[in-house]
């Protein structure tokens, strides 16, 4: 019989080495291999005769999926109308962000109908319970709790118990008693969600799985992890702030880059009716260098408040500072702005920030950000009715983007009579003014009517 072998696999994206590397041939990533004990190969068989059993798309029933409403609207959202049967979701974030006080919510919201089994992997009873009643929630007797590390007793509870959903809070303290790494290994991780799934598929059970973040902010593990499940969701947010998004990045049963928005506070988690509020910020005092957009996190229009502010630099080479921008798109914009516009940014420093610290990725925001650093160069106010939407290009020219009808709803709704668009073909918003622009300079102008041109 062969021996078992020792092997160092990266954590990152789960190649395999018979050596130790301080970097990962393949992926390039640092400190990430860690060793593991690989039990040799057995040979499978090889069956002859065997009966078919393959389909075709025609000869398999057509069923929709039943969907469960988790108590939540905004998970509800993410998970692409609620849970799915047999589902496995894993929830990824950094640590105190709210992880287990989501899932522990939630777990009392189904309790009242249905079994639910909360394994707290990482904690006590007593300590679940107390956070419980420190926010405030119901003690449901289909609730069940159970402090467990090793898989096995983990299964033997599920499968005893067979309740409707579980929670794993984490994957990353399980372990398999026939594995010689440590809990958290890449073998480790991978074998515990590999059974997990497995029992999940074959009970129709759906199950939440909890999952640290690394430094880098991703899911700890094997990259092989989230291949496995069906969703992946991050819940993200500054631990100064007391909003929480919940965004998901990968989803078999709906959309990705869903987003829920929730609000921290005394007892726990709470739902925001309207996000677009929230990242708002004050309309009422006129500052310059302000600009309202709309971003589209994945099917959800959010209204978002950008702030600008350029000054003359006291260093030898400029200073640029972003929060919830890009920083290369920041740079991009700025390089427009002086080539094609003819604003002279080269020895001034600029800082850009999003109201709420919302992080904002898409190319849509670029005009609005053109405008708020225009806006501060002139210390102009844009008018605190108008919006503006986006893309720009290196030739100085205002691009389309898509859902720009949804786009113009949200802002009309929230109060909104103006919005700077490219031009185009462009739908009609009742009691919104419609301003195509081809060129930023065309922007600007309209943005800030009296300041003339701004060469």
């Amino acid at each position: 019989m062969a021996k078992p072998k020792t092997k160092y696999v990266c954590r990152a994206c789960g190649a395999e080495f018979g050596q130790m590397y301080g970097r990962c041939p393949d992926c390039g990533a640092w400190n990430t291999l860690e060793e593991t004990v690989k039990a040799p190969a057995t040979a499978l068989p090889i069956a002859t005769g065997s009966a078919q059993r393959s389909q075709t798309l025609a000869e398999i029933a057509d069923d929709r999926l039943a969907r469960q409403p988790s108590g939540y609207r905004e998970l509800d959202r993410v998970l692409g109308g609620g849970l799915v049967a047999g589902s496995l979701v894993l929830l990824g974030g950094e640590p105190g962000i709210g992880k287990s006080t989501l899932l522990l919510a939630v777990a009392q919201q189904l309790a009242v109908s249905q079994r639910i089994l909360y394994v707290c992997a990482e904690e006590s009873a007593t300590q679940v319970k107390l956070r419980s009643q420190r926010l405030g929630l119901a003690s449901p007797p289909n609730l069940y709790l159970l402090p467990e590390t090793d898989l096995t007793a983990v299964l033997s509870e599920l499968q005893g118990l067979r309740p409707a959903i579980a929670v794993i809070d984490s994957i990353q303290a399980l372990y398999l008693p026939t594995l010689s790494a440590a809990p958290g290994s890449v073998s480790q991780v991978r074998e515990c969600t590999s059974a997990l799934m497995r029992w999940a598929k074959k009970e129709t059970v759906s199950l939440f799985v909890v999952g640290h973040v690394t430094k880098e902010g991703a899911i700890a593990g094997p990259k092989v992890l989230e291949h496995l499940v069906d969703t992946v969701l991050y819940f993200e947010g500054d631990r100064f702030a007391h909003h929480r998004l919940l965004r998901s990045v990968k989803n078999r049963f709906g959309a990705t880059q869903e987003v829920g928005v929730f609000e921290m506070g005394e007892r726990g988690l709470h739902e925001v009716e309207n996000p677009s509020a929230l990242f708002l910020g004050n309309r009422d005092e006129a500052v310059p260098g302000t600009t309202a957009i709309v971003a589209c996190e994945g099917t959800r229009p959010l209204v978002v408040e950008l702030q600008a502010l350029v000054s003359p630099t006291s260093y030898g080479s400029p200073r640029r500072t972003t929060t919830g921008i890009e920083t290369n798109r920041f740079l991009q914009i700025l390089a427009v702005l002086e080539k094609r516009v003819g604003i002279p940014l080269s020895k001034m420093d600029a800082y850009v920030a999003t109201a709420g610290g919302l992080n904002v990725a898409e190319p849509a925001v670029d005009l609005g950000v053109a405008l708020a650093v225009a806006a501060s160069f002139r210390d102009r106010v844009v008018d605190a009715r108008t919006v503006a939407i986006g893309e720009v290009g290196l030739g100085g020219q205002v691009r389309a983007v898509s859902q720009l009808e949804a786009r113009l709803k949200e802002a009309a709704k929230l109060g909104f009579r103006r919005a700077i668009v490219p031009a185009g073909t462009l739908p009609t918003v009742a009691g919104l003014e419609l301003v195509p622009v081809a060129r930023v300079l065309e922007a600007i102008v309209a943005a800030l009517p009296h300041t003339g041109s701004v060469e």
